[in-house]
């Protein structure tokens, strides 16, 4: 099959939003990849529109709002014909994998998991009751949902290499089935570099992440009530931004003057904020993928502070762009040194740029993404004459979502006759 004559199907959770979370920023660079691969693209998803979503439109992407156990889906799939279909995260996956199979049963399935949502879930559950994560996933239902997912699909893109080993050693799954592809970023050219504020041009600290995501909220709330007060008895007259998409009125409540602790909201543009902050500081606790935040602070010449598993995935075998530490103590104690010693600084910023131009270089992971896709696309069918536990699951999975969907349908079609 050529790929200039391909067509995709993306089912999205949700509409992607660049400026609003990783999860959006990933979306885009893969649209921006098949794009580049000549594909033909539809996305779809069941959530409503968002006025912060990007416009599919404008990258000659059609979409459109589809229902959920609705006949209607069907009848998409039979107008559009898709070679692939990529699902955001499983839960898409779980709705739509069925109707895909029935309908297209050639199409290639992707899953694009973002992050491991059983590892994401099962941490925050293990960090408040102080266990091991370990000690969770392995009996949650979540993580047999997801993994089941995987199975199903072709191939499924992790993120992050710590999640391909768990993957690989703890739940046994064929490396056939995954492949690593984590952010791809364009190179920081030196021109780039030298354009970027400098150490005495810069002020204040900086924390930035979306509200929607429980680890963000955790990681302010943190700072506010044990990082920052440490860092001010240092520095009285320092100042932290708080910036993060869909902030509540709980946020909001944190925002104090005196303390220097500014809570602003949802940044206009993540970039101009972080290439003007001195230190961003990003204290998760709990989680799972690469944090784009700190990625984005890289990018920008902004060190970071942060924990093991915000820095999870992201520098490999590097040295971090400023430090990583658990204890809030030493956190703010780094924080102080980042902030006030220059050639730290410049250490730190230049150490970004390394973990960002060798780590998620957009030119090789792109190949070796297209590299992979021909091979399945040639040898789908022993691909999946490999993969039994995929087909047993898919044939348990079709019959009881089958039946469900139509039961649904069924309900629906009654209340209309009875409205009638």
């Amino acid at each position: 099959m050529s790929l200039s004559k391909s067509r995709l199907l993306v089912i999205g959770c949700v509409w992607p939003e660049p400026n609003s979370s990783a999860a959006g920023s990933r979306m885009l660079q893969l649209l921006q990849f098949f794009l580049a691969e000549k594909y033909k693209i539809t996305f779809v998803t069941t959530a409503a529109r968002s006025e912060f979503a990007i416009d599919l439109e404008k990258m000659n992407i059609a979409s459109e709002v589809i229902k959920m156990n609705h006949p209607s889906f069907d009848e998409l799939l039979k107008e559009i014909q898709p070679n692939l279909v990529l699902f955001d995260r499983f839960m898409t996956e779980e709705q739509f994998g069925w109707r895909v199979d029935e309908t297209c049963p050639q199409a290639l399935k992707i899953l694009d998991t973002e992050d491991l949502h059983f590892l994401r879930k099962t941490r925050i559950e293990a960090f408040k009751k102080n266990i091991p994560a370990e000690d969770l996933y392995f009996d949650a239902e979540i993580t047999k949902r997801e993994i089941a997912s995987i199975y199903r699909c072709d191939l499924s893109l992790i993120i992050s290499e710590v999640e391909m080993k768990l993957l690989q050693n703890e739940f046994n799954i064929n490396p056939q089935l995954l492949h690593y592809l984590p952010f791809m970023l364009d190179a920081i050219t030196d021109s780039e570099k030298s354009g970027m504020p400098e150490f005495q041009q810069r002020k204040d600290f900086i924390s930035i992440g979306n509200f929607l995501h429980e680890p963000n909220w955790n990681a302010v709330l943190y700072l506010k009530e044990e990082i920052w007060p440490l860092i001010r008895q240092e520095l009285p007259k320092a100042k932290i931004d708080i910036y993060g998409a869909y902030p509540s009125q709980k946020v909001w409540n944190l925002h104090n003057e005196k303390e220097g602790f500014i809570v602003k909201g949802r940044a206009e543009n993540a970039e101009t904020v972080m290439r003007n902050a001195k230190v961003c500081l990003a204290p998760i606790r709990f989680g799972a993928g690469l944090k784009g935040k700190l990625v984005k602070a890289m990018q920008c010449g902004t060190p970071t502070i942060t924990t093991a598993i915000g820095a999870e995935g992201i520098n490999g075998n590097l040295n971090w762009n400023g430090f990583i530490t658990n204890n809030p103590k030493q956190f703010a104690e780094k924080a102080v040194r980042l902030y006030t010693e220059e050639k730290l600084w410049l250490n730190a910023v230049n150490q970004g740029f390394t973990i960002v131009n060798s780590r998620f270089n957009k030119e090789k992971h792109q190949q070796e993404f297209s590299k992979i896709l021909r091979e399945l696309i040639q040898n789908i069918s022993l691909y999946r004459r490999e993969n039994f536990v995929g087909k047993m699951l898919q044939h348990h999975k079709h019959r009881s979502t089958y039946f469900m969907a139509k039961f649904i349908e069924e309900k629906e079609n009654n209340k209309k006759n009875r409205r009638l």
